[in-house]
């Protein structure tokens, strides 16, 4: 595809299917090497960042109370800000709509006879697509902030929040100037783009009749407006026009100004890595500040206007599904972590104003149209971005619920319910699994697949296996295994869908292992856990697995055991979703506390005392290969992403370990014909951290917990990945 053949404005609006499958092809070809270079930097500076901040996590706890808060009070708070800031003189409209929030500043812009406004970032102006409601009537709008600028000379939306056109290349931001400006400068680095840049920008700052601005945050009590910003262009927007207005989402308003730190804190450190962003205003309009009329007008005294937008606001508010996108501060950690947003930007993954994992609910509680959010799909279920929220918003959850609504609004469902009820089809074909195997490895049968299901035919199918794991512990029963001395753990092994039928070589590891130890390990009986459905968004069925799960946990639970999952996927299912599927917080407490993966529990008997690591070693005369570990995306959400590392290094092991956020294949998403391409491009930072380890430490085994993971590495390596419990079991 050649640069000029598709413009990001033509597939911005997602609602025609087709646009999405247009824009992923033009992200990966022309934009992708920009956007994983500029995100995966954030992404790196923000660990940084905030392991240097202090008690983290109580700040996050404090961020989403505030927000909680201010959102359940909103109505009270709207109020209490307008009367705040008319009581100084200023002015306050309440814009239920975008239009009316778009007339308002049309209209101010007619009072005052402004020819020009400057204008600074601003993602809401944006959604109400003020700049060209402004130039239709013959104003002209100058954006300030150097990501806008470039995006108005190419016509292109947003692609992130924080970074606009963190989509374009130093050289492609040179070729745009230079097509579309007259000049001789060079403008090959940096710095000659942002002084060519900031030359047009300085006379528009002293020309121009109107200042518009939106905010971080403003405080109810006193008025007072947070903005933070990285090149100042925002102070001189609010202070040289003697006119400011101010367009804030209703979302924005905060109780008090006291409460402002916690975000300052936060804010710089979530979105760039900073400890601090290079500007922090904090105003308090309309300023006590000479009018300086650098442009030639007569203005007599100084004008300030918020323009407070709801514009679905509200409706989101009442609505369960969308509440908790009104959270968001707009840091884009969410954007800069996800591994799919790495590989294809905003203009893919993202509509025509918002972006990202958060951006779909923001797409559809702003538009009202859910087909707007259809770029979700996108979202694969990881769950980097909630322990990366500095609110800690279930991003995969809003997801979830536009997934499910997509359904509802007669979105086709066969792709989605075949990989939703592989269960039923594993069952099958466990009946005769070499025919099963057979048929589905024919060419006629891949082809077919792709055909009616989108089953990508470029994708391996896994097997299923010639004995399930279930028919292969009832063969291995020789004797009750004794128990280690003094140790009283009883511990079940939970069959998952995919254990039972595609991997029981990971059940019997893990029964293997902990038999070796003298703890006798039972597999449960097969359980549908809702995984699956979940993903797809058929959240009611999802449901329904997870209360039967539930309750067969319970009394698996109640008899004294603890549970181990092969699968991570599935431990991170019950130990967070549940929290939501099955209604009933005590019951999802007490499962929480008792289900592990296995490498994690070994961890927690040796640092209690009850295992000795000695047991743990490899056999006399056995070699310590050097290691490559890839941690499972929902196990790193979890906190327990290094336990693996943790163990290997414990048993004199070297261990070299990956840093990417998702190998990419994320279960049925890699599988997909329309995400193939996506799922492999993210797979290729993988591969290539474990090819150079591998080059630098010839016999390195690869290990990698998740079954999607070992499958992506599968296809690129040849003798592929192994669970650690089957590594460990193989060892001792």
């Amino acid at each position: 595809m050649k640069p000029g053949a598709l413009h990001p404005r033509d597939v911005a609006d997602k609602s025609p299917k087709e646009n999405l499958a247009r824009a992923i092809a033009f992200a990966l070809e022309i934009e992708s090497d920009a956007v994983r270079h500029n995100t995966q930097t954030f992404n790196a500076n923000r660990y940084t960042a905030l392991e240097r901040l202090e008690d983290c996590g109580a700040l996050k706890d404090r961020a989403r109370a505030i927000k909680e808060e201010s959102i359940r009070r909103l109505p009270e708070l709207v109020e209490t800000l307008t009367r705040t800031i008319r009581s100084r003189g200023g002015n306050v409209v309440y814009a239920r709509t975008k239009e009316e929030a778009a007339a308002y500043v049309r209209e101010i812009c007619r009072a005052h006879a402004v020819n020009l406004a400057v204008k600074a970032k601003s993602i809401t102006t944006e959604e109400i697509g003020l700049n060209s409601v402004l130039e239709a009537d013959g104003i002209e709008v100058a954006e300030s902030d150097l990501a806008e600028f470039i995006l108005q000379i190419s016509n292109e939306q947003p692609s992130h929040f924080v970074t606009p056109a963190i989509h374009r290349s130093r050289e492609r931001i040179t070729e745009l100037f230079k097509s579309h400006f007259r000049t001789d400068r060079p403008l090959e680095t940096g710095e000659e783009l942002t002084e060519f840049a900031r030359d047009i920008l300085r006379q528009k700052f002293l020309s121009a009749g109107i200042g518009i601005s939106g905010a971080n945050l403003v405080s109810a009590e006193e008025g007072a407006l947070l903005l933070v910003e990285s090149e100042g262009n925002i102070r001189l927007t609010t202070t040289l026009p003697a006119v400011h207005v101010a367009v804030v989402g209703i979302e924005k308003i905060i109780p008090s100004r006291s409460d402002f730190g916690t975000f300052i804190e936060l804010l710089a450190a979530s979105a760039t890595g900073q400890s601090l962003t290079s500007y922090t205003n904090i105003l308090e309009p309309p300023l006590p500040l000479p009018v300086l009329n650098l442009n030639g007008r007569t203005d007599a005294a100084r004008e300030f206007h918020l323009v407070l937008v709801d514009n679905g606001r509200m409706r989101m508010r009442e609505d369960p599904g969308l509440r908790e996108a009104l959270y968001c501060i707009r840091c884009s950690a969410c954007l800069n972590v996800c591994a799919n947003f790495q590989a294809v930007g905003g203009h893919a993954f993202g509509g025509e104003c918002y972006s990202g994992g958060i951006g779909g609910a923001w797409t559809v509680g702003t538009s009202g149209d859910v087909m707007k959010g259809r770029f979700a799909e996108l979202c694969t279920g990881c769950s980097r971005c909630v322990p990366n929220c500095p609110v800690r918003i279930d991003i995969p959850g809003l997801n979830t619920t536009i997934k499910e609504r997509l359904l509802e609004a007669g979105e086709p469902a066969l792709q989605k319910k075949f990989f939703a009820h592989f269960s039923s089809l594993a069952r099958f074909a466990s009946l005769l699994p070499t025919l099963a195997n057979w048929v589905g490895a024919r060419g006629v049968s891949r082809r077919l697949l792709e055909l009616l299901i989108g089953v990508d035919r470029r994708r391996v199918i896994p097997p299923f296996a010639r004995k399930t794991l279930l028919r292969q512990y009832a063969a291995s029963r020789t004797g009750a295994t004794r128990p280690v001395g003094g140790l009283t753990r009883k511990l079940a092994l939970f069959t998952d869908v995919y254990t039972q039928y595609n991997s029981p070589r990971m059940g019997m590891a893990a029964i293997s292992l902990f038999g070796k130890l003298g703890i006798p390990v039972a597999p449960t009986g097969v359980m549908e856990d809702g995984r699956a459905a979940l993903s797809q968004g058929l959240v009611e069925s999802a449901a329904r697995s997870a209360r039967n799960v539930a309750g067969k946990l319970e009394a698996i639970l109640d008899d004294g055991y603890d549970l181990l999952f092969a699968e991570p996927s599935v431990l991170a299912m019950v130990r967070q979703e549940y929290s939501t599927l099955i209604g009933d917080e005590a019951l999802f407490g007490k499962i929480r506390a008792h289900c592990f993966d296995p490498v994690e529990y070994l961890n927690i008997m040796i640092d209690a005392g009850e295992l000795d690591v000695q047991r743990l070693m490899p056999h006399a005369g056995t070699e310590r290969p050097p290691l490559f570990y890839h941690g499972h995306c929902q196990m790193k959400s979890l906190g327990i992403g290094m336990e693996a590392p943790k163990l290997f290094r414990r048993l004199g092991f070297t261990v070299d370990v990956s840093s990417v956020e998702c190998c990419g294949m994320a279960g049925s998403f890699g599988y997909k014909k329309q995400y193939y391409e996506i799922s492999k491009n993210v797979g290729r930072d993988l591969g290539s951290q474990i090819g150079k380890s591998v080059s630098a430490s010839p016999g390195t085994v690869i290990l990698a917990s998740g079954t999607s993971c070992r499958e992506q590495i599968g296809a690129d390596f040849a003798g592929g990945a192994v669970h650690p419990v089957e590594f460990l079991d193989s060892i001792i």
